[in-house]
């Protein structure tokens, strides 16, 4: 399975702007620039959208693990934390933190942490990344 986006860019880094597009259509010329990543104007960045990547692949990660260990959930929601910092003449993202908050019918908190751990360890995102992942997970 391969899944396409791509990114165009005109203009000097930080004067400049671009748009960000993905095979599905979700993203559709959505803007990004200097400004919408590191001032918070209105758009996307990156990070946000690895931060997402990584909080729906664990949510669906965990889901699996739930039913194969016999749980549905009636809500698994997960927050993900990408941190961005300077590295050298650049950046890094050197964290992304899950926080998951979840409520799932008579399952105790020990098996729980070790299903959101499996998770965790095993979902295509947190696989990718370079950078140190925590999760905080709760049963509600």
């Amino acid at each position: 399975m391969i899944r396409k986006a791509t990114a165009v860019w005109k203009g000097t880094g930080r004067d400049g702007t671009g748009h960000l597009s993905s095979e599905s259509g979700v993203l559709a010329e959505t803007p990004y620039s200097f400004k919408t990543r590191f001032e918070n104007e209105k758009g996307t960045n990156p990070e946000e959208l690895i931060a997402a990547a990584h909080a729906g692949c664990f949510t669906m990660a965990l889901a699996f693990g739930l039913q194969l260990a016999g749980f549905t959930p009636d809500e698994l929601s997960t927050e993900a934390a990408v941190t961005l910092e300077p590295e050298g003449k650049g950046f890094k993202i050197s964290k992304s933190a899950l926080t998951l908050r979840a409520k799932v019918p008579n399952l105790d908190d020990a098996g729980f942490a070790k299903i959101a751990g499996e998770a965790e360890k095993n979902c295509p995102v947190s696989k990718v990344l370079n950078a140190a992942i925590t999760l905080d997970a709760k049963l509600i």
